[in-house]
């Protein structure tokens, strides 16, 4: 099965496929989320629209996530539940896990073609390829141009990336063979998007990336240029910096977001050990003394700043006596929420070479340990907001007669649904929490 053009109307298999339906999914990071709306855009420009509910696509499209095993999982039992779903779709399987094991993802029943990183964006000139071939990925050299991506639909919060590509190679990563180099796009282009989502209604833009810190590399520019540049338009009531690494988050950016009227005080740091001897073997470039000095520097000037923490448990190498480390040192850190990852391991990588090996029950254990530290460490950290006002930007997400929002520290909030105030901003008292502890519930004060 292969699509082709014929007097600029696309077949497939015979077929007209103008005025035909697609139908996205995507998994993994918001880098992900904003590249499938990138891909969407340019199906919509050659008359293919987005399925709505119930409806049959003609072509499925699935991005993907390599970042771990059960990541890999995930894919494959999506492809073949959207097979499944829509049997008859031409369906297209892109992002990292079609990069770096294409061979994989083709044999899976209901694949037609496996894009790499690259093709991803020229989704259109391989849907029309005269041939058949069934896998089309990227090599080194064809991921070093920076792509434009920006989401959009029915988010109140819009993802721009802004950076692509990772020069690290941390030992346990596969995403530098998945990604490319570091690069990233033009200031001036990024201010551009984000006047865009100003005039189409959005409210707060997550600046997102692999490696956002490394902003600047294939510019000359420096992340705080970019910053800057971005709090100046006008309309953008909220950004948010998403994942950015300890030893990039520099001094400056603290007291910039500090003293910034549009930067959410919520930072997201990955730690990934509390160990510097962990550390050395993941290929860090920061040790824990770094990282204490980044968010003592945070607590001390916005010391209502939500902090979330990437950590990962049982790689390689982790014993007894550094995971101990590893968890007292996350114990002393006023930290408001744990992302906690066991640790999967990736071929190709030179974790593989690491001993003694983390056997799954002891993994496990670990993560629930920290799981639970996380717990306790995000319910005393609502528990200091209550009763303060805030500023809360409600989402169009509902759950029965609910709606929810956050605030600038990321205080998810709990209200009565009211469409008026959808993509608005209010100011609130926090009140109590909800009935499931998830949230807190608000009086409003405007």
């Amino acid at each position: 099965m292969y699509l082709c053009r014929t007097n600029d109307v696309l077949m497939i298999d015979n077929r007209i496929f103008e005025n035909k339906l697609a139908a996205y999914y995507t998994l993994g990071c918001k880098l992900n989320f904003a590249e499938t709306s990138t891909i969407g855009k340019e199906l919509v420009s050659h008359g293919i629209r987005k399925v709505r509910y119930g409806e049959k696509a003609d072509i499925c499209v699935i991005n993907t996530c390599s970042v771990t095993e059960l990541a890999d999982k995930k894919c494959r039992r999506l492809i073949r539940h959207i097979h499944k779903l829509h049997p008859d779709a031409f369906v297209v399987v892109t992002g990292c896990y079609a990069q770096l094991k294409p061979e994989d993802v083709a044999r899976i029943d209901g694949v037609d073609l496996v894009l790499g990183t690259a093709q991803k964006f020229d989704i259109m000139q391989y849907l029309n390829l005269p041939d058949a071939r069934k896998i089309i990925t990227s090599s080194t050299q064809e991921m070093q141009s920076f792509m434009p991506s920006c989401s959009t639909g029915e988010r109140t919060r819009y993802f721009l990336k802004v950076q692509d590509g990772c020069d690290y190679f941390c030992s346990y990563c596969t995403i530098p063979f998945a990604r490319g180099r570091s690069r990233n796009g033009t200031i001036a282009g990024l201010v551009a998007q984000a006047e865009q989502v100003a005039r189409d209604g959005g409210k707060e833009i997550v600046l997102t990336g692999v490696n956002i810190g490394d902003f600047g590399k294939s510019t000359g520019d420096t992340f705080l240029d970019l910053l800057r540049a971005l709090d100046q338009v006008e309309g953008i009531v909220r950004y948010r910096i998403s994942s950015i690494e300890p030893n990039l988050i520099t001094d400056e950016v603290i007291d910039f977001v500090a003293n910034s009227k549009h930067f959410a005080r919520h930072f997201h740091i990955p730690l990934q050990s509390g160990s510097d001897e962990t550390l050395k073997l993941m290929r860090r470039r920061y040790d824990t003394a770094l990282f204490r000095h980044k968010i003592e520097k945070i607590n001390g000037l916005l010391p209502d700043a939500f902090i979330g923490v990437d950590v990962i448990t049982g790689i390689r190498g982790e014993t007894e006596a550094r995971f101990d480390t590893c968890r007292t040192f996350i114990e002393s850190l006023p930290v408001a929420q744990l992302h906690v990852f066991s640790y999967s391991e990736r071929p190709g990588t030179q974790a593989l070479h690491i001993t003694p090996v983390v056997d799954p029950e002891t993994k496990h254990a670990r993560s629930r340990l920290l799981l639970d530290i996380s717990d306790r460490k995000r319910h005393d950290f609502y528990e200091t907001q209550i009763g303060r006002t805030a500023g809360v930007l409600f989402e169009h997400t509902r759950k029965g007669k609910q709606m929810y929002g956050f605030t600038s520290n990321y205080i998810k909030t709990e209200a009565p649904y009211d469409e008026e105030r959808v993509n608005r901003m209010a100011t609130v008292r926090l009140n109590g929490w909800n009935k499931d502890r998830t949230a807190l519930t608000v009086t409003f004060s405007d």
